[in-house]
């Protein structure tokens, strides 16, 4: 999954779209995976590293990670066609 070139994220939870203006907020996890997807890592190796580093269970995660997902794309910071591989 790729995000957009121009997203914009501080390690506070701010998360801008340059292009729209449009701006929202995430936790802490949320911002762990926005790097690591800017990194260009693997959903498994973000799932690894979120389910360790932050003790939640592998079930939660792919709730939630999906649902951030589809939030990622109503907010224009994916690229459309990656959401068909989640």
């Amino acid at each position: 999954m790729k995000l957009k070139k121009n997203l914009a994220f501080s390690n506070f939870g701010l998360v801008i779209n340059p292009n729209t203006g449009d701006s929202f907020s995430t936790n802490p996890i949320g911002i762990e995976i926005l790097k690591m997807l800017q990194q260009g890592m693997d959903n498994s190796i973000i799932k690894s590293t979120i389910t360790k580093t932050f003790g939640t269970d592998d079930i939660a995660f792919e709730k939630d990670f999906k649902d951030f997902v589809k939030m990622l794309y109503r907010h224009n910071l994916i690229e459309s066609e990656e959401l068909e591989e989640n």
